[in-house]
């Protein structure tokens, strides 16, 4: 696996040499573009909008154009002289309470892997992050982007999870929530105990993409000249007055019948 980003953690005077390796492994399935006259591929092609003629990716350059037509060209080095010790630092600023991090900010995940030279202080961060149960809220800059991140603890390494700014999320109070809505508490005592029938402990491995599963499967029949015929839903009447209470009652009979199978099978 290969590091996206070299340099360090700065807590307080402490210094951690570290590496950052992307948490995410990519399933999306790659689609080519076909003309529909002739299944000919489609090519996409980066042309000089002047020559008109194609221009190889390693003539590619980036630019800013500060007026009409008139720019700036950057290279990597730029990027990294504006601020080097900005591009080599994760730099904590603040800890906060586990749960005062909203799931709306997290964004992407990266493992932190100390250099050599650094494993202490990995030890302490990480063992010291366990004992308060807070989370580190950090700067960092990975490829010529400064970003907010969040660093805590999984088993035994680091994790820095980079997390949106707040002028990214759009503002909350532009979405109607229902209001004048009446609850009784029989309904909210079923509505818990529905809850608490579908609760269990979160096993990631057991969840798969299966979207993508069945995809895959129409596409291996369809390259087998198998047709696939489509059933199309009925939509339901929203209009309807439904018994929530009658729907609450059934989903908690049938999802205790449901945990009642799952606890034979696992005991058989």
């Amino acid at each position: 696996m290969r590091a996206v980003w070299n340099g360090a953690i700065s807590f307080g005077l402490v210094n951690i040499p570290c590496s950052l390796f992307s948490g995410e492994q990519k399933n999306d399935l790659k689609f080519n573009l076909l003309d529909s006259r002739d299944e000919n591929r489609i090519r996409y092609e980066r042309i000089n909008e002047e020559t008109g003629e194609e221009v190889p990716w390693n003539q590619i350059v980036k630019a800013f154009e500060f007026k009409d037509d008139q720019y700036v060209l950057l290279t990597d080095e730029d990027f990294e002289r504006a601020d080097v010790e900005a591009s080599k630092t994760i730099d904590i600023e603040t800890f906060i309470e586990r749960e005062e991090l909203e799931l709306k900010y997290l964004e992407k995940p990266y493992y932190i892997q100390a250099k050599k030279g650094g494993e202490k202080a990995y030890v302490l961060l990480r063992d010291a992050l366990n004992e308060t149960q807070k989370i580190a809220i950090a700067r960092v800059v990975i490829r010529t982007r400064e970003h907010l991140a969040a660093i805590y603890t999984s088993g035994e390494i680091l994790i820095l999870n980079l997390i949106r700014f707040s002028q990214e999320l759009r503002s909350e109070d532009k979405i109607d929530a229902p209001k004048k809505v009446k609850v009784t508490k029989k309904e909210m005592d079923m509505a818990v105990q529905l809850i608490e029938t579908m609760t269990e402990e979160w096993v990631p491995d057991s969840y798969e993409d299966e979207y993508r599963k069945a995809l895959m499967e129409l596409i291996s029949k369809k390259a087998e000249g198998i047709e696939v015929e489509v059933e199309e839903e009925e939509e339901g009447d929203t209009s309807k007055v439904v018994d929530i209470m009658d729907l609450l009652q059934q989903s908690v009979q049938t999802q205790e019948k449901e945990n009642k199978k799952t606890k034979k099978r696992k005991s058989s």
